[in-house]
C-alpha cells in the first residue's frame, strides 16, 4: 500500500485510536486479513469469523511488525477501532484508489472470471507495473484488500467483480470506481439464488452504469443479454466475439492436437495469430476480452497476441494440467462448476482426448435451484454426445442425476458410474486407469474435489511429475 500515517488512516475510515503513542506512525506494508502474512510496516485488518476473531491475534502481529490493528474493539496493542471493520476496509480502499490515479480494469460475469483476469494482468504487465486480484478473492473483502496492495508505480488495477443479488456489483463499484468495465458473460451461476438470467443481466450490468462518460463498457457481443446492456452506460462500448460485428473478434477458431486453443486475432489495429497455452475452446472468448481491454490501453494487435500466446494459468484448480511419469494426464478444473463452464470443461476434455481414453469426475453444481435436476442431467447427456470414455458422478442427488443423464442418453451402462465420495472415486480410477488415460476433476468448490486430482497424482508413482 501506499505509505499512510496511522493518524490520516483513523481520519479516512473515521476510527478512533488506541494504544498509539506516535500517531504518525506510517504503515508503509501491505494490509492484510490473514496474521500470517502480518511483517513489518502492516496493517492487520481483524474480522471476526465464524470459527476465528481476528482480535484474538493482535499481539501476535504487533510482535511481528506490524504497525497497527484495524479493529472493532481495543485490543491491548496500537489500534484504530471502527463501527464496523469491512466498511472502514472498503474506505480505505477508496481512498488509496482515488489517491492514486491508477487506471482501473473491472470485470465480471457468470464464467470466466479469474482466467480473465489472469489473462488481462499478464498480457497488461508487459506494458507498465500491474496490480491484480489473487485467485479469486472478488468481494467485499477481497475486492479492497487487492486494491490496497497498489503503490505509486502501478499503472493498471486489474480487480475482479463478484455478485450474489442485486446490488453487489454496484457496491464494489463504488468502492473502486472503473474507467474500463468488462462482463463477459450471463450463464446460470448462482441463477437459485437470482431466481433468473434477467436477474443475473440486471447484477452484471451495475459494472457499466458505474463507468464515467470517458470510460469503456467491453461486452460479450455473442451474449444478447450481455450485448444489450450497451443502453445501461454513459461510455464507449467495445463489442468482443467471434461475430462479425465485434470490434475485437476472432477468425479461424481451431485447437491444437492437445486441445489448445489458436486463432487470428482481429483488433481495430490490426490482425495477429494466437495459439495459447491454455486448454479448452472457452479460452478463445476471454482471451478476446483480454485483448479489447489491452487494445483500449493502447496496445498492438501484434503486442496483445504475443502475450496471449505466452500467458498460462495463474490461479490454481482451474484447467490445471500435470502429466504423470506413467503418461495420464489429470485435468484439475475441481475450484468451482456450473453449467457453462461444466461444458467447456468437457469439450477440453473431449479435444485433448484426442484418441486417448477420456474420464470425467463430475461432482454436483451448487446454487442452481429448481434448475439443479435439468442441468445436471444436461452434463450427463453432454459427456456420452461427446464421446467421453468413462463418467464418474462424485456424490449425492446430483450425483445420480449426471449419471443417469449419461446413462439415458446412451444406455452406457457399465460406462458412467456413481459413486459416493471423493475416496471412492479415487479408488476406482487407481484401479482402472492406464497409461495415455486423460481425466478431468471438476466440480463446485463446496464438494472438495481437488482431493481427487491430488491423490490420482500421488497414488504411488515415482519419478518427477512434469506439469505443463
Amino acid at each position: 500500500m501506499i505509505a499512510l500515517s496511522l493518524a490520516e488512516i483513523a481520519e479516512v475510515v473515521g476510527g478512533q485510536t488506541y494504544d498509539i503513542p506516535d500517531p504518525s506512525v506510517r504503515v508503509t506494508g501491505p494490509v492484510v486479513r490473514d496474521s500470517r502474512e502480518a511483517g513489518p510496516g502492516s496493517l492487520f485488518v481483524a474480522f471476526v469469523g465464524e470459527r476465528v476473531d481476528g482480535h484474538d491475534f493482535a499481539r501476535q502481529v504487533v510482535e511481528t511488525g506490524a504497525v497497527a490493528v484495524l479493529a472493532s474493539r481495543p485490543v491491548g496493542v496500537p489500534a484504530i477501532v471502527v463501527e464496523d471493520v469491512q466498511t472502514a476496509l472498503g474506505a480505505l480502499a477508496r481512498h488509496v484508489v482515488a489517491k492514486l490515479g491508477t487506471t482501473l480494469v473491472a470485470l465480471t460475469g457468470s464464467a470466466g472470471k479469474t482466467s480473465t483476469k489472469d489473462l488481462i494482468a499478464q498480457v497488461l504487465q508487459r506494458k507498465a507495473p500491474t496490480v491484480w486480484t489473487p485467485g479469486s478473492l472478488n468481494n467485499e473483502i477481497g475486492l479492497p484488500l487487492t486494491a490496497l496492495g497498489a503503490t505509486e508505480e502501478t499503472r493498471f488495477l486489474v480487480l475482479e467483480m463478484g455478485a450474489r443479488g442485486i446490488g453487489h456489483i454496484r457496491y464494489l463499484a463504488g468502492l473502486t470506481p472503473p474507467k474500463i468495465g468488462l462482463v463477459l458473460n450471463v450463464g446460470s451461476a448462482h441463477i437459485g439464488e437470482f431466481g433468473g438470467r434477467e436477474q443475473i443481466a440486471l447484477a452484471k450490468g451495475e459494472l457499466v452504469e458505474a463507468l464515467p462518460e470517458e470510460g469503456a463498457a467491453i461486452l460479450n457481443a455473442d451474449d444478447p443479454l450481455v450485448r444489450a446492456m450497451a443502453s445501461r452506460t454513459k461510455a464507449k462500448v467495445i463489442l468482443f466475439g467471434e461475430s462479425g460485428e465485434a470490434d475485437v473478434r476472432a477468425e479461424n477458431v481451431r485447437l491444437t492436437d492437445s486441445g489448445q486453443p489458436a486463432f487470428r486475432l482481429h483488433t481495430p489495429s490490426g490482425a495477429s495469430d494466437v495459439t495459447m497455452r491454455l486448454y479448452g475452446e472457452h479460452h478463445v472468448s476471454n482471451a478476446l476480452a483480454a485483448a479489447a481491454v489491452a487494445h483500449e490501453l493502447g496496445m498492438s494487435a501484434e503486442e496483445i497476441a504475443t502475450a496471449l500466446s505466452e500467458a498460462g494459468s495463474l490461479s490454481r484448480w482451474r484447467m490445471e494440467v500435470t502429466e504423470r511419469p506413467d503418461g495420464v494426464t489429470i485435468v484439475n478444473d475441481a475450484y468451482n462448476a456450473n453449467p457453462e463452464s461444466m461444458r467447456a470443461a468437457l469439450r477440453a476434455l473431449a479435444a485433448m482426448g484426442n484418441g486417448r481414453r477420456t474420464w470425467a469426475v463430475l461432482g454436483k453444481m451448487a446454487e442452481l435451484g429448481d434448475e439443479a435436476l435439468a442441468e445436471h442431467d444436461a452434463v450427463g447427456r453432454l459427456a456420452v454426445r461427446l464421446n467421453v470414455s468413462k463418467l464418474v458422478a462424485v456424490g449425492g442427488r446430483e450425483a445420480s442425476w449426471l449419471q443417469l443423464g449419461a446413462y439415458n442418453e446412451g444406455s452406457w451402462g457399465e460406462e458412467s458410474v456413481h459413486v459416493s465420495d471423493a475416496q471412492a472415486a479415487v479408488d476406482l480410477l487407481r484401479s482402472e486407469l492406464r497409461p495415455g488415460d486423460v481425466v478431468l476433476v471438476k466440480a463446485s468448490r463446496s464438494v472438495g474435489l481437488e482431493s481427487v486430482a491430488q491423490a490420482l497424482l500421488d497414488s504411488g508413482v515415482e519419478g518427477e511429475v512434469a506439469a505443463r
